[in-house]
């Protein structure tokens, strides 16, 4: 019971220093001896569990019983045949659950969040699963935390506990208070803080006590289980297609077993026909086709640093048209510098890396901005807002001891920053006097000091004092310097963190450079070729901002950009009127965030929208797409976003939108390749069945079919590389369906083109040997020859149009033959092993099949290439067309 211990006893018992941490060996040593920091996730279906779950459908049920009613009859070929395919089905099945399953599994692993520890001395940022017992870990808003502790520092340290209490109100937190009743409710144990709760408010410290499934919510965990799998709508979609085509498919071989019956055929071999065709034309893959390229391709963004958490987002992806970026660090570099500062004894322009004389007040100035901070900077490498570790090293350029400085001051009370006051203020003991300082935006403060400092006297704060800053504001602004001002007054006691921003004595103001990205201006084009709008969103002053914009090419003129304050006096009606008009919205809160992008979405639009802090919250789920910094960003911003930035660049999100379309053209091929194929095969069984001929292909030939067609070259397809040209392209329309525009013709032409010519494929088979399907009485030798070539045929057709798949418009050469080795390699494995069935004397005796003479061989060839080439012509023509419209001097 660590909340009934001291904070000395805790330590002492985890053997650890608070201001040291544990040691990188100690630390691997008890990850050894512990365990992940992770929860036990539901248990993971065995290969067997999932091999048996293959066969649970329906469909498999019939064709099993086809298996015993030919076996019974002593068609034991067809037997193994029949079993050999159900077998083969349900390892490709397994394979492709397990590989998408992997790849899900590896994308949550990548998306898991970070912890702030403490170790040997030095602060920084690891994964939570490697937190152990006796880290020391550091708490900031925004952050959930990643195990139980119990509290050894505590500053208005405030954590929503909801998940485990069921209070509705964050609970407060004291560090220095021990309970010592054992059976003192989690919701009464203020000294301690639980994994997987929330920091909204302060900061604290705390040493690990549990890690994993020995955590309060571990035990939880270990009851339940909470993890549920994902189902896109895309998925669901084409899970809903998939079951109205296999109706549609159902009714047609019923009604072929009816024309059977009426035509006095074979009653046995036509329900076996019928079953298998139903098993054929079903496209039974499509769910796990399109979870394993979702899977594939979302891997694959996260290798380029776009995190998709949620699957839907890949969808949406294709239909956005405006991007709501932050400024800081999405389109600037996120590498903030100090370049002057200014107070009453003037401005200064600051020179790095050389001694820079400082007066009293830039002395003072630089103070207030080192003790009201949470950032760390040593031995080159920071910790924290890179705003405030700017802050720091502008302190070691006016030549300040920072250690000795804060060795000096305690911080005993804090008002924490918030984007609505855009102020943060600490309270300090040193040599037992108190102060507060207070930082945040100028014009904020220069509402609620009363005072300022002139020369080294603190005198009252007259409305000429406040001209002489905004002119400072204005003239750095202008230079694309983002502002901040520093502020203190002296106390006689600790206060209330209300009564820190009262009566404070300004200090000054230092102007900051975040220059922007150098990839960002060309990616703010392309996304523009897109027909994608970008709009810049931040809390920096108006006139910084639109510089930085124009700078990018984001915004033209000053009428583009407006403020939060001018955004209050516009009515809702009359901002969502203007709001598409704005391409800057500078010096916005939260609640403004969330109303442009309601104003922006209220005209149609598909909106993505970057946060970092704990109040993006609410614009993150209001948008579209809800993107999170991966750096920079809370754990609050990443949980209510759908993608996270691992570089916090605006550039990964043009990328990302890119990566969403192509992946999604991948999953549209994939499934038109698939409806296309099965619809070949129900044209050509019914049109000939219905003409009273002998059926072009037996059971075992369709059920092979389906195993070499509807397999690799449907999976290949969708890890086709991305087309250069999609981003000329504009957004998709989220009501598109698969079918939109000639896709749907296209599917339908094709289907029934493959069709046809396995019928004159059939017929060429008799007519090779002088006869025709309608003459009676004809030798199974025919019969065989002909059912052999529409089966080489089909297969052929198929396998040579999925190249003719990849693009609608560009030829196979223009998209590269060999740019896609995935789909070669299908198809070239396709064909050998079709080969394999007719040149392999056992097995072409098991498919009822005849070796074909080189007449025979060559209208295969032929007949199989004609759908590619039919295909190519089309697209041929198509590019005419589009070039026609598209040139305004052409008759």
């Amino acid at each position: 019971m660590w909340f009934s211990k001291s904070i000395e006893e805790s330590l002492a018992a985890f053997e650890v220093s608070p201001a040291q941490g544990l040691s990188e060996a100690e630390a691997q040593a008890r990850l050894q001896k512990y365990g992940p920091n992770a929860l036990k996730g539901k248990k993971k279906k065995t290969i067997l569990q999932l091999f048996i779950a293959q066969l649970q459908d329906w469909l498999i049920y019939v064709l099993l019983a086809a298996v015993v009613i030919t076996a019974l009859m002593g068609e034991y070929t067809d037997t193994i045949i029949i079993l050999v395919v159900i077998l083969l089905n349900a390892v490709l099945g397994v394979a492709q659950e397990v590989k998408a399953g992997n790849a899900i599994e590896a994308l949550q692993k990548i998306a898991s969040p970070k912890a702030l520890v403490r170790r040997e001395g030095t602060t920084k940022e690891i994964r939570s699963e490697d937190v152990v017992p006796g880290d020391i870990l550091i708490l900031d808003a925004g952050r959930f935390i990643a195990a139980d502790l119990r509290l050894i520092e505590s500053a208005n340290l405030k954590i929503e506990e909801s998940a485990l209490t069921g209070e509705s109100m964050p609970a407060t937190k004291d560090a220095d208070q021990t309970l010592p009743d054992p059976q003192t409710p989690i919701g009464d144990r203020h000294n301690s803080a639980y994994m997987s709760t929330l920091v909204t408010y302060g900061r604290g410290v705390g040493v690990v006590v549990a890690t994993g499934m020995q955590t309060e919510v571990g035990k939880i965990a270990s009851i339940i289980d909470t993890e549920e799998e994902v189902t896109t709508p895309l998925e669901a979609r084409l899970e809903k297609l998939g079951k109205t085509l296999g109706k549609l498919a159902i009714g047609i071989c019923a009604l072929i077993f009816v024309v059977a019956l009426l035509q006095g055929r074979d009653l046995v071999e036509m329900f076996l026909i019928s079953v298998s065709l139903a098993v054929a034309s079903i496209p039974e893959g499509l769910a796990a086709i399109v979870a394993i390229v979702l899977s594939i391709g979302v891997t694959s963004m996260s290798k380029r640093n776009a995190i998709v958490r949620r699957l839907p987002a890949v969808e949406t992806l294709g239909s956005v048209n405006i991007i709501c970026s932050d400024k800081t660090g999405t389109l600037t570099q996120n590498k903030m510098t100090v370049v002057r500062y200014f107070s009453l004894e003037g401005e200064r322009e600051v020179n790095h890396g050389n001694q820079n004389e400082a007066s009293e007040g830039a002395e003072k100035l630089a103070k207030a901005m080192v003790l009201c901070s949470d950032a760390t900077y040593e031995h080159n490498e920071g910790t924290g807002d890179p705003t405030e570790i700017a802050l720091l090293l502008l302190a070691d350029d006016l030549g300040i001891d920072r250690q000795a400085l804060q060795a000096n001051s305690r911080r005993v009370g804090e008002f924490a920053f918030d984007s609505d006051r855009k102020l943060m203020s600490t309270l300090h003991e040193e040599d037992d006097k108190y102060t507060v300082y207070t930082k945040g935006a100028i014009d904020n403060l220069l509402k609620i000091a009363t005072h300022v400092l002139e020369s080294g006297q603190v005198v009252p704060l007259t409305e000429q004092h406040r001209q002489q800053f905004n002119q400072a504001t204005e003239r750095m602004s202008g230079q694309a310097l983002r502002t901040l001002g520093a502020a203190y007054k002296p106390v006689d006691t600790v206060i209330e963190p209300e009564e820190m921003e009262k009566d404070l004595i300004l200090l000054g103001m230092v102007g900051m450079i975040d220059p922007p990205r150098a990839e960002v201006k060309a990616s703010v084009q392309k996304a523009r070729m897109a027909g994608i709008t970008t709009i810049m969103i931040t809390g920096d002053h108006k006139n910084t901002a639109f510089a930085i914009a124009r700078e990018l090419n984001i915004a033209d003129n000053m009428r583009q950009a407006t403020t939060g304050q001018e955004i209050d006096e516009l009515p809702e009606e009359e901002f969502n009127q203007r709001v598409q008009g704005y391409r800057v919205f500078a010096r916005v809160s939260p609640e403004h965030k969330v109303r442009i992008i309601r104003g922006l979405k209220s005209h149609g639009n598909i909106v993505s929208m970057t946060g970092d802090g704990v109040n993006d919250a609410p614009s993150l789920s209001a948008a579209d797409i809800g993107v999170a910094m991966g750096i920079t960003g809370t754990d609050v911003a990443k949980g209510a976003s759908d993608m996270i930035l691992t570089d916090d660049n605006f550039a990964t999100i043009v990328t990302a939108i890119e990566q969403g379309r192509n992946i999604y053209n991948n999953i549209r091929k994939s499934v038109l390749f698939l409806l296309t194929c099965n619809l070949g095969e129900v044209v050509a069984m019914f049109l000939t069945l219905l003409a009273g001929w002998q059926a072009p292909l037996i059971a075992t030939q369709l059920l092979w079919i389906n195993l070499l067609t509807d397999t690799l070259p449907a999976v290949a397809l969708g890890m086709d590389p991305g087309d250069p040209d999609v981003m000329k392209e504009r957004p998709r329309d989220p009501q598109e369906s698969f079918f939109n525009g000639i896709a749907g013709w296209r599917a339908v032409a094709g289907g029934f083109l493959i069709g046809g010519i396995t019928i004159f494929a059939f017929w060429f088979g008799y007519y090779e040997h002088g006869l025709s399907p309608f003459d009676d009485a004809v030798p199974v030798e025919t019969v065989q020859n002909a059912r052999t070539l529409a089966f080489m045929t089909l297969v052929a057709c198929q396998l040579y149009y999925a190249l003719a798949m990849r693009h609608p418009l560009k030829s196979i050469f223009q998209v590269g033959l060999f740019s896609n080795l995935f789909l070669l390699g299908a198809v070239a494995l396709g064909l050998l092993l079709q080969l394999a069935v007719v040149l392999v004397p056992a097995m072409r005796d098991a498919f009822n099949l005849r070796m074909l003479d080189a007449q025979g061989w060559a209208a295969v060839l032929f007949l199989g290439l004609l759908p590619l080439l039919v295909s190519e012509l089309g697209k041929v023509y198509l590019r005419a067309r589009q070039a026609k419209n598209a040139d305004p001097l052409a008759a």
